[in-house]
């Protein structure tokens, strides 16, 4: 069992940044963030793999930016150039499995998932 701990989450203004947080309760394979926007369905923002290998969907590409601190087991999600598209409940997501392929991080199945954290981006 892997428990997840988000942070970070606010109310800022487009253009703004905000930094999520999220830490994982032991060591897992891959991790990412996904988010739902209001009336839509969850999507994948980012993912990082065990060597700090990140991707990311092109409507965060070059605005997000996702890192991490093995040492703790704990990711961060750079979000800067906040736009009102942003808005969406952000949930963190991990996996100790290990995948094959390519780009085995840069999935929609993840084995646990956080509880989400708000963010809202005001125009």
């Amino acid at each position: 069992q892997v428990e997840l701990a988000e942070s970070g989450g606010d109310s800022v203004q487009v253009g703004d940044s905000l930094r999520l947080t999220c830490t994982a309760s032991t060591y897992t394979w891959c991790m990412a963030w996904f988010r739902q926007r209001p009336g839509k369905e969850r999507e994948r923002v980012a993912t990082i793999n065990d060597e700090g290998l990140a991707k990311y969907a092109d409507s965060v590409k070059g605005r997000f930016t996702l890192s991490k601190d093995t040492t703790i087991h704990t990711v961060y999600l750079q979000m800067d150039n906040l736009k009102p598209e942003d808005t969406a409940v952000y949930f963190c997501a991990a996996d100790p499995r290990v995948w094959v392929g390519a780009s085995p991080c840069w999935r929609d199945e993840y084995q646990y998932n956080g509880q989400g954290t708000q963010v809202t981006v005001a125009s």
